[in-house]
């Protein structure tokens, strides 16, 4: 068992955490005002988009803060090696190993903490109990829901999104110069073959991609909810893709897959709680918003890239916009007389984003009347940074 701990902790052994990880600024800005907080940090988002790069760099910045390299402790609780261990039998092991009492300051990081059952009352537990700063990452919204609201007052959510464009090109070592705004169109078209997968941003790889989609529809799908069919999920995965940037009829999609509205509900569902999609509603009353179609866009433009390629170089800018705007607003899609508007944001912001190209009549005059207190049209990637004042 120490053995084990040492391998996941080499700081302890004077090595660096984060050695050759990039730094992603945006959320380390949150994470160090959140270490000022006693909440609990949960770190979520798509697989492999950064969760446990960011608590290394966050062990890291405490290192360097002098706080002393034994008082921080990481752990995978998916290990086989641990699975039969309780989160408060494994933190007492670290304790005993070098001799901390349970008064002295630690700070401890959880990665796949759904890996464990009852994980909300352990952490509870240990919330309650220890003076601990406490983070945690999992990849699976259905697997966080907190059914016992264990952690109600006691945790803060924190979603790690892809790379955006300028973390692309921070990534990539890439610098683009106000006089050279031109060559963004170009490298846009270079962003969504890769996607936003920091991973994959440095070592591109069709077959990366792949098999993380593979991964999520095997272990977050369909081996957590008891399914057997893991083609037809690959299936359902696909046409979500073919149709992403769009309505998306569910009673469609289960004729053509030949399962029943209630199954094809569900599949969304599970989708949408891996992250690998969002879903944006229809503005309206509140039977509108809750019946009518919802819009569907891939989490990652390289993951969409894969199923998708070249066709319709728009709906990928019109999901960069959508990726972007996640998470600062309350969106949701306009669609009025059959014309449809991008955006509306629950305080009145109307959103267009068109690539290199024009709206047409009815949309100019449908974006123009509506009622709204400020209209922006995102019409080449440069404009993208208007998003920034909303």
């Amino acid at each position: 068992m120490n053995d084990l701990l040492y391998q996941y902790n080499p700081w302890w052994e004077k090595s660096r955490a984060a050695a050759d990880l990039k730094p992603r600024e945006q959320y380390l800005s949150d994470l160090r005002i959140y270490l000022q907080q006693k909440q609990i940090i949960i770190l979520t988002g798509l697989r492999r988009v950064g969760k446990t790069s960011l608590m290394k760099l966050i062990i890291d910045e405490l290192i360097s803060k002098e706080v002393q390299p034994k008082h921080i402790f990481y752990i995978s609780l998916d290990d086989y090696l641990i699975q039969k261990q309780s989160m408060i039998e494994i933190v007492n092991e670290y304790r005993k190993l070098h001799k901390i009492t349970i008064d002295e300051r630690i700070y401890l990081f959880f990665d796949e903490v759904t890996s464990k059952d009852e994980f909300q009352v352990q952490l509870k537990n240990l919330y309650d109990s220890q003076n601990a700063k406490i983070f945690v990452a999992s990849s699976s919204a259905s697997k966080l829901r907190d059914q016992k609201a264990s952690l109600t007052g006691r945790s803060i959510t924190l979603e790690i999104k892809p790379l955006d464009l300028n973390e692309y090109f921070s990534f990539k070592g890439i610098e683009v110069k106000r006089r050279d705004v031109q060559l963004l169109k170009t490298y846009f078209l270079d962003y969504i073959k890769t996607g936003g997968l920091p991973e994959n941003v440095l070592q591109p790889s069709r077959e990366y991609l792949m098999n993380l989609v593979d991964d999520i529809i095997q272990k977050d799908i369909t081996a957590f909810h008891g399914l057997k069919n893991h083609q037809i999920l690959r299936d359902y995965f696909t046409l979500l893709m073919e149709r992403s940037g769009k309505q998306f009829s569910i009673n469609k999609i289960g004729k053509i897959l030949a399962i029943s509205p209630d199954t094809s509900k569900r599949y969304l569902n599970y989708f949408e709680s891996t992250y690998l999609i969002h879903l944006l509603p229809r503005w309206g009353k509140t039977n509108q918003k809750l019946l009518s179609a919802k819009k569907i866009y891939a989490s990652d433009l390289g993951i969409k890239y894969l199923f998708v390629g070249n066709r319709d170089i728009g709906s990928y800018f019109e999901n960069y916009v959508y990726i972007n705007m996640r998470n600062k607003k309350e969106l949701y899609y306009l669609y009025e007389n059959a014309i449809e508007i991008d955006f509306y944001t629950d305080d009145k912001v109307l959103i267009e984003a068109k690539f290199y190209s024009n709206m047409s009549e009815a949309q100019g005059k449908l974006f123009k009347s509506y009622p709204a207190n400020k209209r922006i049209l995102i019409d080449t990637v440069d404009k993208i940074s208007l998003l920034e004042e909303i």
